[in-house]
């Protein structure tokens, strides 16, 4: 299986302009510039879509974990929280922070706990990020 997206970027750091497409279509020469990345301009950036792609990811892996247990999610509500700090090194995605809410008919405390942690464990996002990963994870 491959999944293909492409940017296109004119001009310099500052005063340039990019934008990115996915062959989905999903996304179709969406704009993004380095105010929308660094500064707080309304728009999305590459930290924006991983933070979506690590949430999207979780979930479904979440749900994964709570079929292997014969748990099926009513609801899995997953924000993630990307931090990007300026290191010696250069601008570096350091952390991503995983808040969960399921609703989970018949799921003890326990199964769920265990089925997050694998979830977060194994899903291919976290695993592709080089950061510190944490959750808060509850039943809802």
């Amino acid at each position: 299986m491959q999944r293909k997206a492409s940017a296109v970027w004119k001009g310099g750091l500052k005063d340039g302009k990019g934008t990115v497409s996915s062959t989905s279509g999903v996304l179709s020469n969406t704009p993004y510039s380095f105010t929308t990345r660094f500064e707080n301009t309304p728009g999305t950036n590459p930290e924006e879509l991983i933070a979506a792609a690590h949430a999207a990811c979780f979930s479904m892996a979440l749900s994964a974990q709570l079929g292997g247990a014969n748990l099926t999610p009513e609801s899995i509500n997953t924000s993630a929280t990307l931090t990007m700090e300026k290191l010696e090194a250069g601008w570096t995605i350091t952390a991503v922070h995983l808040d969960v809410v399921a609703k989970v008919p018949g799921a003890s405390a326990d199964a769920f706990n265990t089925a997050a942690q694998n979830a977060k464990a194994g899903c291919p996002v976290s695993k592709v990020l080089n950061a510190k990963i944490t959750m808060d994870a509850k039943l809802g």
